[in-house]
């Protein structure tokens, strides 16, 4: 029987030892399981990093592409209602001279509303582009008689400037990007009331008696005289114009951003270097940067614009200025519009 019992004990202890060695791995079988694992994932995840980095990409490109063109239609159509356009000339200030004689630029923001692209901040870049004089239309605010509910459309003339900005490297500003930005700036004339009482500034506005009080003018606004004694000619009376307050109202005149991740590339100093912007017709009109810039053709009321937007600057916080080799991050657009609107000079 002890014989027996001793058979069998033995014979399940060779059992349970071969089904523990067919079921369990080694070691090395492990170390050989883990460098076969290693080989196959590791071009995998580096193919899937490189799929999602292109497609980030793609998309910074593609946004930029839509933004730019956006941001060039609704320059255009702006432009579409201008009566006067200034050129370069007019938006370079000189210190030596006074605002009649040294342009529009001295009675436009910055230099009227401090806190927003002052001359004097070393933190900011700032420099009007665009502007312009243009005939804006208001529906429904005009009452023909006393007769009758219905209300008539009207026009009234708005100043509006395009401007370049661009924080500076030691800039603590975290709501744009470390590209350059258009901002665009507007100040519009009032609507005359037939009757009542007066319930503007009089001050800013003070050659009319009775205003639409639901339709004040801007504060600011003064509408342009073209009878100026001194001023010879279309251009002298209107880079004569001064506003009617010495300082803006910030709350009811903004400078609204109209699109960031802008090119920031220098222009050049040379102007015989190829990259520095050309006009085939009209004076240039400019900033510091290449991406934003004018042609401007006084006398025939036309502007050619040209945009160029900045993607890498959605990708990376340095290392984004403009290459030949990175030009696909960098998508332009540009526009030449002649203004529909008239300026009555007689």
């Amino acid at each position: 029987m002890k014989n027996l019992l001793r058979f069998l004990l033995s014979i399940q202890l060779k059992h349970s030892k071969f089904v523990q060695q067919a079921n369990g791995f080694t070691l090395i079988e492990l170390l050989i399981a883990l460098l076969l694992a290693f080989l196959v994932l590791t071009p995998l995840l580096g193919f899937m990093i490189n799929i999602l980095s292109t497609d980030q990409k793609e998309q910074a490109k593609a946004n930029s592409e839509q933004e730019i063109q956006s941001a060039i239609d609704y320059i255009g159509r702006d432009l579409q209602q201008a009566v006067y356009i200034y050129d370069g000339t007019a938006l370079t200030r000189n210190s030596n001279t006074t605002a009649t004689s040294s342009g529009i630029q001295d009675q436009i923001p910055p230099v009227k509303k401090a806190g927003f692209c002052d001359s004097s901040s070393t933190t900011v870049t700032c420099k009007p582009v665009l502007v312009f004089w243009k005939r804006k239309f208001i529906s429904s605010v005009i009452t023909p008689s006393s007769t009758t509910t219905s209300k008539d459309d009207t026009f009234v003339y708005s100043l509006v400037a395009y401007y370049l900005i661009k924080d500076s490297t030691s800039s603590t500003n975290t709501t744009w990007s470390k590209a350059a930005r258009i901002a665009r700036f507007e100040i519009s004339d009032g609507i005359l009331a037939t009757s009542g009482s007066p319930n503007c500034n009089t001050t800013d506005y003070p050659n009319d008696s009775y205003i639409d009080t639901n339709h004040c003018p801007d504060p600011g606004f003064q509408r342009f005289n073209l009878n100026l004694p001194g001023a010879v000619g279309i251009n002298q009376q209107m880079n004569s114009w001064k506003t009617a307050s010495s300082v803006y109202d910030a709350t009811k005149t903004p400078v609204v951003v109209l699109v960031d991740f802008i090119d920031q590339t220098s222009i050049p100093t040379s102007t015989t270097d190829p990259s520095y912007p050309q006009c085939p017709t009209g004076i240039l009109s400019k900033g510091s940067f290449m991406g934003f810039y004018a042609c401007v053709d006084v006398a025939n009321t036309t502007a050619q614009v040209f945009l160029r937007g900045n993607a890498l600057a959605r990708l990376q916080n340095t290392n984004f200025d403009y290459s030949s080799s990175n030009q696909t991050y960098f998508p332009t657009a540009s526009v030449r519009v002649q203004g529909r609107g008239y300026l009555f000079t007689r």
